[in-house]
């Protein structure tokens, strides 16, 4: 099934993603590197997490991060034990988004939609849920802007299908601005007791 034609939004939010993107890489690269020798130091080879994550319509990519965890096996076990203190601080700044840039530049992500999350998560949306892979996910979304990962799962999936359907240029500002805004507050960083927020479908999610 061919997708419809797409509308003048989502060429003009597609330039500007590309644009952002490009920008955005290198205006941080001194940041970036910067931050890759921190990991390296600290954390040791791989540098980056890469994660295969489901995009629009639900078509699988590789996203990219920088790590902030040990590896499985080295020393601690859950998520939360495995965040180290400068993987800690990375996520708190969202430093270990910026390689997540490329996956904007690439086209299988936008800088703001419904955030990638787990591919185990598909059978697991209702219908009207998995209307979030209706656009391209994004670095930040309606949910990240509203209180990040201390939003709960049934909220964060109805702000997520509550983007696809008012979308627009200026809520993408505001989503931009927002996010922008918690995190210079460092607002939202992690649900309670968890590395972010507990996985969706758990006993305590």
């Amino acid at each position: 099934m061919s997708r419809p034609e797409a509308k003048p939004y989502d060429v003009i939010k597609r330039v500007l993603d590309v644009t952002g993107a490009a920008v955005g890489l290198i205006v941080t690269a001194p940041v970036q590197l910067a931050t890759a020798g921190l990991v390296l130091f600290t954390h040791g080879r791989p540098v980056l997490f890469q994660q295969q994550r489901p995009g629009r319509d639900g078509v699988v990519f590789e996203l990219v991060k920088f790590r902030t965890m040990l590896l499985p096996g080295e020393k601690r076990q859950t998520d939360a034990q495995r965040l180290t203190r400068v993987g800690r601080f990375l996520r708190a700044m969202s430093l270990d988004e910026l390689p997540t840039l490329w996956n904007v530049l690439k086209g299988d992500m936008s800088l703001v939609g419904p955030r990638p999350l787990l591919v185990e998560y598909l059978e697991r949306y209702t219908p009207e849920q998995s209307r979030r892979h209706e656009v391209r996910p994004g670095i930040t979304g309606l949910a990240q802007a509203r209180g990040r990962n201390e939003v709960a799962w049934e909220e964060r999936f109805a702000l997520d299908v509550q983007y696809v359907d008012q979308r627009s240029l200026a809520l993408d500002v505001q989503i931009l601005v927002r996010t922008v805004r918690s995190v210079i507050r460092f607002e939202g960083i992690s649900a309670e007791g968890h590395a972010t927020m507990g996985k969706f479908g758990e006993a305590d999610a």
